[in-house]
């Protein structure tokens, strides 16, 4: 099962995306939209998008963080390189309501791509630039990857503090997150749309949507401008904040409110600390928060998981068991909620997909397989209207390429 059009009924039925980004950043954004609805058509070079050689793969071009992130798309190949692939983009963006690209403003300009020439050529089209860096700034127009902006915005710090070693966290946060900032900023500008008649251009740099996102809580006394206190919220810095080691394995637990602490204390056996003054509301607790979740960890190590399990449930303080990435596919609620979706591919092979966590009660969109690079290209360039005989002639100078003329590409268990 492949994408098409989706159904009138979507959430974003008759928006068309026209998606020139690469590897997660955009495509995460891009995912969302299509997941909504939205038409998003894949504009890949000929080499394709690298995430399709990215990890195992079964069918070529097919791997698994391509999997991840390009449901619902249709793919096509324009060599941008060539006036012919150029002209046949100016085509598609006059049926555009989105255009999204991460390449830097000065090689979209070259191309002519710039946003005052679609803007000016579609004025409803809303233009989203997805760059490592605002425009106009100190690091404008320099690369930037996932890890990068993890270590500038204050991932590695919060970790090195937390830890005593400075680590980037174990997935693609930077990425991910922006991808969010850019779905929903894309949606506001089209929101807007509605309402004026007009498009917009929109930029999402991904420092400055990550260090948006770290400070909310640990910009924490910088706040105060006539008093200012330390950076970083010291609850979730403290090195004892992890996972609890019970008698036979691991548990989360997380007391918050003053009557769960009191209730925990009390029911295991340790009364006093109910009372201590360091512990009797949430501002003494977040400032002797060590001193806190060391007490509890004590406590914790000498019962076993169900037996926690049991009493905070009982006493009514949120808590669960620690999942492997294996045991998520098998974890009850998931499976009561159907998250993981099967799907098989034209050539037959078997899949399996975690779906969009949204669920909109007036729009559903089926998940379908991730397209092969170029699937698409002939039907799309047919649908906005250029005559049969040139795109044959874009086809046969290579300005364009449609799936049936790729060539394999090699497996390769590279990350970005």
């Amino acid at each position: 099962m492949t994408a098409t059009p989706p159904p009138e009924n979507s959430a974003l039925a008759g928006v068309r995306v026209l998606d020139l980004t690469s590897i997660v950043f955009g495509p995460y954004a891009s995912q969302i939209l299509a997941d909504y609805g939205a038409d998003v058509v894949k504009i890949e070079p000929p080499e394709g998008d690298s995430t399709r050689r990215t990890g195992p793969q079964q069918e070529p071009g097919l791997a698994a963080i391509f999997l991840g992130i390009n449901r619902n798309k249709r793919s096509i190949v324009l060599d941008l390189k060539q006036a012919g692939a150029r002209d046949a983009l100016l085509a598609l963006v006059d049926g555009a309501d989105v255009l999204m690209h991460s390449m830097r403003p000065a090689k979209m300009a070259r191309l002519g791509l710039d946003p005052r020439t679609l803007c000016a050529r579609n004025p409803r089209l809303v233009y989203a630039g997805l760059y490592g860096f605002g425009e106009g700034g100190a690091y404008a127009g320099q690369p930037a990857y996932d890890d990068i902006v993890q270590g500038l915005a204050g991932v590695a710090d919060i970790t090195q503090r937390q830890s005593g070693t400075a680590r980037y966290l174990p997935t693609i946060a930077a990425d991910k997150t922006c991808g969010l900032v850019a779905a929903h900023a894309i949606l506001a500008a089209l929101f807007q749309r509605e309402r004026t008649g007009r498009g917009q251009q929109l930029e999402v740099p991904m420092f400055e949507s990550m260090a948006s996102y770290l400070l909310v809580e640990h910009f924490y006394g910088r706040h105060l401008r006539d008093d200012p206190g330390p950076a970083g919220y010291g609850r979730v810095l403290a090195p004892w904040r992890r996972p609890y080691q019970t008698a036979d394995g691991l548990l989360c637990m997380m007391p918050y409110t003053d009557a769960h602490w009191r209730r925990f204390f009390t029911e295991t056996g340790h009364a006093p600390l109910a009372a201590d003054a360091r512990f009797a509301d949430i501002g003494a607790r977040t400032r002797h928060i060590d001193a806190l979740y060391e007490q509890v960890g004590a406590i914790v190590a000498g019962r076993g998981t169900a037996y926690w399990l049991a009493l905070c449930q009982r006493l009514e303080i949120p808590a669960a068991p620690v999942n492997r990435l294996e045991d998520l596919e098998e974890d009850p609620h998931l499976r009561s909620v159907d998250f993981f979706v099967p799907l098989q591919s034209a050539a037959g092979h078997r899949y399996r997909f975690a779906r969009s966590p949204v669920r909109l009660q007036r729009s559903h969109v089926a998940p379908a397989m991730p397209p092969r690079l170029g699937e698409h290209t002939r039907q799309v360039l047919s649908q906005a209207g250029l005559d049969p005989a040139l795109i044959e002639r874009l086809l046969a100078s290579g300005a364009a390429l449609d799936h049936a003329e790729q060539a394999s590409p090699s497996p390769s268990e590279s990350t970005p």
